[in-house]
């Protein structure tokens, strides 16, 4: 008798590996096999698996009240919402389930600001290649890689492409229609590209020029991983709008929009909401993971791991021919390859370390914040050791 077919949409090319137990940097399958976690959810556990004091919240949370309607006042709503504005350059959070739906909620208020507040019919976002946001209709074509777009026309207009880290470009992209700029500071999917600080300013600066709303992308750059806490802290700006999700509770589900409180007016009652956004659940997950963000430090933590772990793959991968740049912020690290990453990536996974991809030629790393230089060590070793083999037989 043939294997029953999955009652699952065939949407993810899985890779053939079942989980079922994480404790801190360590997963186990339904085989019992130990793996060492450098994926980390896509940038979610940030504390590591199960970290205690999220657990903790969490149990607390589910023996007291699990959902109630945005309709009504819910007090772990302001609290996570508070500590994100005491720590950033935002005065206002609205919450979602996603960074597709933070990312949506982003495109509409920046559309709404220009029509309700400035007035002005402007509704195009210059967003740049590569770039990855979402997979709404919306966010999918603000998305700068045709590759997700395929089959889904006609798609939403409203989004204008630019080459990203091209500052003396981006001018001559903006028109009478355009209403903001979304970038991403390190784009994570796109194959781990770091923004120029150049190329960053030049974007400041014409949004001041032109009136228009700075957008940024903090959905796997946000929480700690890339060494701040936010990464537009690396440049010394403050954007008008920035959206978070992943590393934002420790994997319970939640997304959420910040900006700057000239925008309060353009997001009035009914304008915009969420049936699941903000639950009491998610934001308790929300809150424990945020304080010890903040009071453990960790951001400064993952900037001296990242810093550790560049330095080690360097000196470990240097002069392999397969290698050809290793870069990143903080502990969001990809190693670009001159083949294809999945030639790498199953031998990595069955030598026991799990990473994921980044573009077509990128090994994307994404240890936990608190990922220890043992186990730094470890994995980098392993993933030393399955290219020297890959580059030995390519030679024979």
């Amino acid at each position: 008798m043939s294997e029953q077919q999955s009652a699952l949409f065939p949407t993810y090319a899985r890779f053939p590996i079942t989980l079922v137990k994480g404790e801190g940097s360590r997963l186990w399958d339904d085989k019992g096999k130990q793996y060492l976690d450098f994926a980390s959810g896509l940038a979610v556990t940030n504390l590591g698996h199960v970290p205690e004091r999220v657990k903790e919240k969490l149990v607390e949370q589910l023996g007291e009240l699990w959902h109630v309607s945005n309709l009504f006042h819910i007090p772990n709503q302001e609290k996570l919402a508070r500590l994100l504005v005491d720590n950033s350059c935002a005065d206002a959070v609205f919450f979602c389930n996603s960074g597709a739906e933070a990312n949506e909620a982003a495109i509409k208020l920046a559309r709404r600001y220009n029509a309700k507040v400035l007035g002005k019919p402007r509704y195009e976002i210059i967003t740049f290649h590569t770039s990855f946001h979402g997979r709404t209709l919306a966010t999918l074509t603000a998305t700068g890689q045709e590759k997700v777009k395929e089959g889904f026309h006609p798609l939403p207009e409203g989004f204008v492409y630019a080459p990203y880290n091209d500052a003396n470009a981006l001018k001559s992209y903006i028109t009478d229609k355009t209403c903001a700029i979304m970038l991403e500071l390190v784009q994570g999917e796109g194959g781990v590209n770091p923004a120029d600080a150049e190329f960053v300013q030049e974007a400041v600066r014409l949004c001041k020029e032109h009136d228009l709303l700075l957008i940024i992308d903090e959905i796997q750059t946000g929480m700690g991983r890339t060494g701040k806490l936010f990464a537009y802290e690396h440049y010394g700006i403050e954007p008008d709008i920035f959206t978070l999700a992943k590393g934002l509770a420790s994997g319970f589900p939640i997304g959420a929009m910040l900006g700057k409180a000239k925008l309060r007016e353009a997001f009035s009652a009914g304008s915009h909401g969420s049936t699941f956004g903000g639950t009491p659940i998610a934001t308790a997950a929300g809150i424990a993971t945020v304080e010890t963000l903040v009071e453990d430090k960790l951001p400064q933590r993952a900037a001296e791991m990242g810093e550790y772990f560049i330095a080690q793959l360097n000196a470990k991968l240097g002069g392999n021919p397969l290698v050809k740049q290793i870069r990143g912020k903080g502990l969001l690290i990809g190693i670009e390859c001159t083949l294809p990453a999945s030639d790498f990536i199953p031998a990595i996974h069955e030598a026991g370390l799990l990473v994921t991809g980044a573009g077509p030629n990128v090994i994307r790393l994404l240890p936990n914040l608190l990922v220890t230089r043992d186990d730094a060590d470890k994995g980098i070793d392993i993933i030393a050791s399955v290219l020297a083999q890959k580059a030995a037989a390519s030679v024979n």
